[in-house]
């Protein structure tokens, strides 16, 4: 039965799903997330009316600003009300998506999202906590890497994973009968949405099939390993489907390549953690990984008392950003 592993850590929470000694989903939280989390409810005032996309804005206490659909009717600029958020604030690149809302009863009260942990405590499947590690029994470090190239290999086929303004892309390549390919690459795509948490908007480019019953076979593989709720096209003659989910938050995938250096930080002290020894442990990775971290001394106090060592910093800039690791004396 399928049940969350759920992992505190430092700077970061994390989260599997795990079925049969697999990973099906994968959710990440971070310290410095988004700010405002999906469910929030806040007051705010109305800073312009609809325009051609149905979309309004509206500055929510402290000044931050956020888009309103749909705009109540009646309501006009400088007017307060009770909003909900459902879509945190998303990067793309350099730019942020700002925060999306809808109007909430007058009368309800300004409250929190849920994080994570009170996110899983309320699934459908049980959730128990893990020790520090657990996960990677599980091939998390293979999968998180998966999303931090884009990249996902399977003996048939191979994705490639791309992050666009405009949607989530992902090309399927193989070898083989073109239906079989298609067959497969849906296959995969389809686990590789629910394990990253894709969201929004996703192409999926499979090999061109020729007859109908193929294109229905590929797009019957998807169905049976992505749940509901979700909206698709048919395959189309050029072997292009598009799937609509609905958006809340960054995928795993937006969250670990929008900072490759603070995914490597936070890596290394998830690997401190659990290595083995009795003596000092020493972070050793690229200067740019180093500096976040000793930018951060409640980190290293935190994994200090974790392990019940001191922590020492060296950077080393021969490493490459993601090879950053963790040793301990033998003493």
């Amino acid at each position: 039965m399928a049940e969350w592993l759920y992992e505190a850590g430092i700077g970061e929470n994390r989260a599997a799903l795990v079925d049969a000694g697999r990973i099906l989903e994968m959710q990440i939280e971070r310290d410095d997330g988004p700010g405002l989390r999906a469910g929030a409810v806040c007051r705010a005032r109305l800073t312009r009316k609809a325009d051609g996309s149905g979309r309004g804005l509206v500055a929510l206490e402290g000044g931050v600003a956020a888009q309103l659909q749909p705009v109540p009717a009646g309501l006009t600029e400088g007017s307060a009300l009770m909003v909900e958020v459902i879509r945190e604030a998303l990067r793309e690149g350099a730019m942020i998506k700002p925060l999306r809302v809808r109007a909430a009863a007058a009368d309800a009260q300004p409250a929190e999202g849920p994080d994570l942990r009170a996110r899983l405590a309320t699934a459908e499947s049980a959730m128990r906590l893990c020790r520090p590690g657990e996960l990677d029994d599980y091939g998390w470090s293979e999968a998180l890497e998966q999303a931090a190239l884009g990249v996902v290999t399977t003996m048939d086929v191979q994705l490639h994973i791309a992050l666009t303004p405009a949607m989530t892309l992902i090309d399927v390549d193989g070898a083989g009968a073109p239906a079989d390919v298609a067959i497969a690459g849906a296959r995969a795509a389809g686990l590789a949405i629910r394990r990253f948490g894709i969201q929004g908007s996703i192409g999926i480019d499979l090999p061109t099939v020729a007859d109908k019953a193929g294109r229905q076979a590929a797009a019957a593989a998807l169905d049976a390993v992505l749940p509901q709720p979700f909206e698709r096209t048919a395959v189309n003659g050029f072997g292009f489907l598009q799937i609509v989910r609905r958006r809340e938050r960054a995928s795993l995938i937006e969250t670990v390549q929008a900072d490759p250096v603070l995914t490597a930080a936070l890596g290394v002290l998830r690997q401190a953690e659990r290595t083995q020894g009795h003596g000092a442990v020493t972070l050793q990775a690229h200067p740019a990984v180093i500096a976040w971290i000793s930018a951060r001394p409640d980190w290293t106090d935190r994994l200090a008392r974790s392990i019940g060592a001191p922590v020492a910093l060296r950077p080393d800039e021969r490493l490459a950003i993601s090879a950053g690791h963790a040793s301990r004396a033998q003493i």
